[in-house]
């Protein structure tokens, strides 16, 4: 059952793999071991939210084609994270990271757009709509996707950030 996924990236650090494009780049391949990776947005270098005394992000997004269903994807997401030198275990919320991947939307032919709320995963990605670093990035690769709680495309969510 193929479905299609949403997938926020973002880094703020050099790592093994290089500088921030470097880990967006290398978490993008990776992604794409779970799946068909159908669009990439371009990168965009952002100011950090909440924790502001940090190096500046570079976020980008991703659809993605897969079999996977979201809590699996997430699981995988956070395996890739993990790969790439990122614990959520032991990080600082919100603070420095080598990447950072959240799966925003996920839709598919037999449940039509997915929302749901469980300990481990809440879709759509519950503050995605006031995210200009993932809105606008989205917005390039899928700007009539509509959040299925807000009725509202991407597009019209970024237009009220």
């Amino acid at each position: 059952m193929k479905a299609v996924a949403a997938i926020a990236l973002g880094s703020n650090l050099d790592s093994d793999f290089g500088n921030r494009e470097a880990n967006l780049e290398q978490a993008v391949g990776l992604i794409g071991e779970l799946g068909e990776v159908t669009a990439v947005s371009s990168f965009h270098d952002t100011e950090p939210v909440g924790v502001v005394e940090q190096p500046r992000f570079l976020n980008g997004t991703l659809l993605i084609e897969t079999d996977l269903e979201p809590v699996a994807l997430l699981r995988e997401l956070l395996t890739v994270e993990r790969a790439m030198g990122r614990d959520r275990a032991t990080a600082v919320a919100k603070g420095p990271r080598v990447i950072d991947l959240d799966l925003l939307l996920y839709a598919n032919r037999e449940w039509g757009d997915v929302v749901m709320e469980t300990e481990e995963l809440t879709l759509p990605h519950p503050s995605m709509q006031d995210r200009r670093f993932v809105l606008e990035p989205l917005k390039e690769i899928a700007p009539e996707w509509v959040h299925p709680v807000l009725g509202l495309t991407v597009e019209e969510m970024l237009e009220r950030v």
